[in-house]
């Protein structure tokens, strides 16, 4: 059994900032065919929220991967602080072997 004591506070917020990056990608899709929908309906009214959608579709992936980042170094510092007073996360490894694939095959 192994506990993990601490955590480096810039990787975990750079994989934290990735992960949710690559999440708001997913929404990308969603922003512009709202967009693309609202600019094509024809209405005067509709060409300000179109226009917002389609610069939300933009910017999600950068809003995303930017809130990850800082939200991920936070969780990152908060964790070192509380397993400082009351230890880690108890983690139980298990060797692999250096020539076994993986589940996925990507190995």
């Amino acid at each position: 059994m192994y506990s993990l004591r601490s955590v480096d506070v810039m990787s975990c917020a750079k994989m934290m900032g990735a992960i949710h990056g690559c999440l708001g990608l997913i929404l990308l899709p969603i922003f512009l065919l709202a967009g693309v929908t609202t600019l094509m309906s024809g209405q005067d009214s509709a060409s300000l929220s179109g226009a917002v959608m389609l610069f939300f579709a933009i910017l999600a992936p950068i809003f995303y991967g930017a809130m990850g980042f800082v939200v991920g170094a936070l969780m990152a510092w908060v964790y070192n602080l509380v397993a400082r007073r009351i230890g880690g996360m108890k983690l139980e490894l298990k060797p692999v072997a250096a020539n076994a694939q993986s589940n996925l095959g990507l190995i």
